[in-house]
């Protein structure tokens, strides 16, 4: 996971700190937090039967699902895991390319059509990192990641410890320690009289993005920033630390991307191949800090923040480590040095992999399953977990469609390279591939540390809720107590029956990004969780996974089981079962805080009726709709009739995928999700409204809130076309 807000993952990769909407990853996600609650109202009309499939297809579909779900193996994902983690393998080395052609080379042995895509694409990597503490007691810090007795990966050599997108140069001052360095945080420096400029920044991860952190920081004049995750947010004050449990020990450092974009940074909005104009990386805007920016353990944070006095910690600036916090700034000084191959190399390959298996009758409609294989480390949770259940299902899918049992449309097996940079392998494949995708995109199903312990999570566009839902109660969890989804609610400890868990949604940080932010692709996520405190450091290995995340490697193997039953699902679906019911429920869900907003700025808040009107128009809609197609399916309506329906259903959520994307934002079109621009975790719904309100702008908000009213609206029609279209003739 890069780190920002991806719709479960965090909750699944860290128990051990606060979330972000979608993924704080070391800080994990606020998503994490919203999986594990209770959803206030049930979402979804009851069903009978399986919706899109007539009664026979339905009961053909199921069996079908069930061999799907018996295809998946916990001894082949345990080899498959140990494999691909033996060694770190961060984005634009040797090692990872070798983990891109042991996927192809797997992918090829099970009889897929494959593919291997190359981007050039800025990556620069770091040559050297140093943080020294000044005075009479200098101490140059030693920032590597010790091994750990037993475990040999730990003991090879490590990426630096230095932010991925990290500024060169050298950064010279007092340290400032600014809690989480959230835009509220430096509001209350600002009150207590107390200034980073020309300071160097001492953060906590956790809350926000740490691209944000970094850019807060330099914002206001900071001439360097290191980012600790503090025991209290991950590591001993959670629980026992590795090799004794599963925290974070206290030289554990959390690297990571601090770029605060999407895709290649040089080419926003279009791919990165030979011949395409590059920008200048360091251009205004382009989301790359100019500052050096490094993490450092908690071990280091406390050498550096115990020898800071001034100004006394604010009421919940504490942290976990033995001593009393202070602000600062200074006495002490420190300097930080960071030098890359910007000016050698900063250019460098990246290779995502692709496996084909064509549709019979729909081969240029397309169901993905992806998952980014990049580390910063050997990535054994973040994310060959996720790789892992992409093979596997690809495995039972294949070995079905060498027996005859082949999918209708085609389902595409991908793995993504430097997603822990900034989504970048599969934003430059969006990006490429945008037309085809537009056109014939049926969903994208994200596997982003798909399994680090026993506790289910699932997130995504709410038209594809229903479909999550009704498959994971087909699938056995391994905990021998019937079905995944069974767990699951057992676990959200539902007050009725009527409930269902509530699911998180896609805010942004993850491989989704460019198929929904961008082109307003539905897409759904899942995976299990536990406790944890590796996220991003050198311990997140096969040692570790095998110990603690999943011992058995049953639940990669059930996370796969998930993806192979869901792309059947879709895949074959003579109707596109899209719930634009619990899609439109949703949507009338955030109108309060829009309306609440409003009253805050003393503006007319009626004005959101209009928007409140169109949002009740669609879920009209899509209840006749539903109604109408059983009753087609029922009836056996035509196979023109449903490819007619289907083509309109694809026009849904592509309404709201606005062409020049959001102000500030042109490549986030998405006016339903995106993550928050000040936060990075966490989620934000009707971002062109919302946003314009933040910024007091009352015109631009006007402007938004028509724009976005008149989407609901050309959403409606399609659905209302969908239902004409499987109409008796």
């Amino acid at each position: 996971m890069v780190g920002m807000t991806t719709p479960f993952a965090q909750s699944l990769v860290s128990s051990s700190s606060v979330f972000k909407s979608f993924v704080s990853r070391s800080s994990v996600s606020l998503l994490a937090v919203s999986l594990l609650s209770v959803s206030l109202h049930a979402q979804s009309v009851k069903v009978i039967g399986t919706p899109g499939y007539s009664a026979v297809a339905a009961a053909a579909q199921r069996k079908l699902e069930a061999q799907a779900i018996e295809g998946p193996a916990p001894a082949r994902a345990k080899t498959h895991s140990a494999a691909l983690s033996k060694e770190p393998h961060v984005a634009g080395t040797p090692a990872q390319k070798r983990t891109a052609d042991y996927v192809i080379a797997q992918m090829k042995a099970m009889g897929l059509e494959t593919e291997l895509r190359q981007y050039d694409v800025w990556l620069p990597h770091a040559t050297s990192v140093k943080v020294t503490r000044l005075g009479a007691d200098a101490l140059a810090l030693d920032l590597s990641e010790p091994p750990i007795p037993g475990d040999a990966a730990t003991a090879l050599q490590q990426y630096l410890t230095v932010n991925g997108s990290s500024g060169a140069g050298v950064g010279e001052g007092e340290l400032v320690f600014v809690n989480y360095g959230l835009i509220e945080d430096y509001a209350t420096l600002d009150s207590l009289g107390v200034s980073v400029k020309g300071k160097v920044v001492l953060a906590r991860y956790g809350r926000s993005f740490r691209g944000i952190k970094a850019r807060e920081a330099e914002k206001r004049g900071a001439v360097a920033v290191l980012i600790y995750t503090d025991p209290a947010d991950d590591g001993y004050g959670r629980g026992e630390t590795y090799p004794e449990g599963p925290m974070r020990p206290s030289r554990g450092v959390q690297r990571g991307s601090v770029f605060n974009g999407t895709g290649d940074p040089l080419t926003p909005g279009y791919a990165s191949k030979p011949g395409a104009p590059r920008l200048s990386p360091d251009r205004e805007g382009s989301g790359l800090p100019k500052v050096p920016v490094v993490p450092i353990s908690a071990f280091n944070a406390q050498l550096l923040i115990q020898q800071v006095g001034g100004t006394k910690i604010p009421t919940g600036w504490q942290g976990g480590m033995g001593l009393r916090y202070h602000v600062g700034p200074g006495p002490e000084r420190v300097r930080v040095e960071v030098t890359t191959d910007a000016k050698t190399n900063g250019t460098k390959a990246i290779f995502n992999t692709l496996g084909y298996l064509r549709g019979t009758e729909f081969p240029e409609q397309y169901v993905y399953i992806g998952g980014h294989r990049d580390g910063w480390g050997p990535g054994a949770a973040d994310n060959i977990s996720g790789t892992v259940s992409v093979l596997e299902a690809a495995q039972a899918l294949s070995d079905m469609a060498k027996k005859g049992i082949k999918p209708k449309r085609t389902i595409v097996f991908a793995t993504w390279d430097a997603e822990e940079w900034g989504m970048v392998g599969s934003t430059e494949y969006v990006e490429d591939d945008s037309l085809r995708l537009q056109k014939g995109a049926v969903a994208y199903f994200n596997q982003d540390v798909a399994a680090q312990g026993s506790s289910f999570g699932g997130g995504g566009t709410p038209s594809l809720r229903a479909v999550l839902r009704d498959v994971v109660k087909e699938v056995p969890d391994p905990n021998g107590k019937g079905s995944v989804y069974a767990a699951w609610r057992a676990a959200a400890k539902l007050a009725s029956d009527s409930l269902e868990p509530n699911m998180g949604d896609p805010g942004g940080g993850s491989d989704f990004a460019g198929f929904y932010n961008h082109l307003g692709i539905p897409i759904a996520e899942w995976g299990f969780g536990g406790p944890a405190g590796t996220y991003h450091s050198a311990y997140d290995t096969y040692a570790w996974m095998e110990k603690f995340g999943d011992p058995g490697f049953k639940y990669h193997a059930t996370a796969a089981r998930i993806a192979a039953a869901m792309a059947l699902r879709m895949a074959n679906a003579q109707v596109l079962p899209y719930d634009y019911v619990e899609f439109a429920r949703t949507m009338k869900k955030y109108l309060p805080a829009m309306s609440k907003s409003f009253a805050a700025k003393k503006w007319d808040t009626t004005a959101i009726a209009p928007l409140s009107r169109a949002i009740a128009q669609l879920e009209k809609s899509a209840q006749a709709f539903a109604v109408a197609r059983d009753g087609a399916l029922g009836k056996n309506v035509g196979a023109a009739a449903q490819t007619a329906a289907n083509a309109e259903l694809l026009k849904v959520e592509r309404a709201f995928a606005r062409p020049n994307g959001l102000k500030g934002r042109p490549w986030y079109r998405s006016l339903i999700y995106v993550a928050d621009i000040d936060n990075g975790y966490a989620n934000m719904n009707f971002p062109g409204v919302n946003e314009a309100v933040r910024a007091g702008d009352k015109a631009l908000t006007m402007t938004e809130l028509a724009d976005l009213t008149a989407r609901f609206g050309v959403a409606t029609a399609a659905v209302d076309a969908a239902r004409k279209a499987l109409a008796p003739k």
